[in-house]
């Protein structure tokens, strides 16, 4: 049991994301309905079982683990979470514990994540303008969300901005939001919005703006250098001379990125997607509970999971509709 995960296209997965909650304290227009229906509070993993669901991935070599949501800090008691996956970082089993977060908590919780090891936030932000913020999460506040990223920043954390690219919404931020990370010191990553759950009469065709147009825009006013860096992660890297700051694209539409996939989703109640642009899962709250005290069995599952991970999604828009869209909302697996 104690080989590493390798899945059947030969890549190594060695990063787990893990969807502790699938409620938030916003309601994004691209992630979810305005009313939507949250799981029953009983279907979720308890703290206790998600310790020793990440703790038995980190057994068999995940060595990077990134906590989602929806938003996971309006997860009750979620630094006792936290606080416990710290003895992973401790003993050097585990290289990375990360945060995806929408912001409004941060004020609240940067001092007790950093303390608890959190080293790196990505924050989602789709524009610094009051009303369009508003706007596109429906219930958020940009104020407190700014205050959020000034906590993290004292705390010692270093931020990622997370932008997802609208047309019509948020093109004319393109200078200003790069210009206000530069002057912060974040780094910035643009993303493709996806076909992902029913979002009521929102348009994903009218929202979707390719990352290639916005990088032609930006290179209209800056030097753009490809970096051959990679983070792990699916985006790719530019830098821009004139500032020397390092923009990302992730491109799941116009790039496909699968190639290099080492990752694997979670959600809070235990189902493990393989690929987050595929609706195959493997339900491994079964080995868990069933076993109580024996993990064999979940590794067992785990390495079942991974032996059936595709080679990549299917997302599309290029017939001018939507191809490749999946059922669930992006907070049900995690961002």
């Amino acid at each position: 049991m104690t080989a590493p995960l390798i899945d059947p296209f030969q890549r190594a997965i060695s990063y787990l994301r893990v969807s502790v909650t699938d409620r938030c304290d916003f309601r994004c227009v691209y992630c979810m309905s305005e009313n939507m229906t949250f799981l029953p509070k009983k279907e979720l993993l308890t703290l206790e079982e998600l310790d020793r669901m990440c703790s038995a991935f980190v057994d068999l070599g995940v060595q990077k683990l990134r906590i989602t949501g929806g938003e996971p800090l309006v997860r009750r008691g979620i630094m006792t979470f936290f606080n416990a996956m710290t003895r992973h970082l401790d003993s050097g089993a585990l290289q990375e514990l990360t945060l995806t977060t929408n912001g409004s908590q941060l004020e609240r919780f940067a001092d007790d994540l950093f303390a608890a090891g959190v080293r790196r936030v990505n924050i989602s932000l789709d524009t610094l303008d009051d009303q369009k913020f508003a706007d596109i999460t429906r219930w958020g506040r940009l104020p407190q969300v700014l205050r959020g990223v000034d906590a993290a920043q004292k705390a010692g954390m270093r931020v990622k901005i997370n932008v997802v690219a609208l047309k019509g919404f948020n093109e004319d931020e393109l200078l200003p939001i790069i210009q206000w990370c530069a002057e912060r010191d974040m780094d910035l990553t643009f993303i493709e919005v996806m076909p992902m759950g029913d979002i009521g009469n929102e348009d994903r065709l009218g929202q979707y703006w390719p990352l290639k147009d916005l990088r032609a825009k930006l290179a209209e006013h800056y030097t753009l250098r490809d970096l051959a860096e990679r983070t792990g992660g699916p985006a790719r890297y530019v830098e821009l001379e004139e500032t020397g700051q390092k923009i990302g694209f992730i491109t799941p539409l116009t790039h496909n990125f699968c190639e290099s996939c080492n990752r694997v989703r979670l959600t809070c109640t235990g189902e493990l997607y393989m690929c987050l642009g595929q609706e195959d899962m493997a339900d491994l709250r079964p080995a868990l509970r069933n076993h109580p005290e024996d993990n064999a069995p979940l590794e067992v599952a785990i390495r079942d999971a991974i032996a059936h991970k595709p080679k990549g999604h299917d997302f599309d828009y290029s017939r001018q509709s939507v191809d490749g869209r999946v059922s669930r909302h992006m907070s049900h697996t995690g961002g």
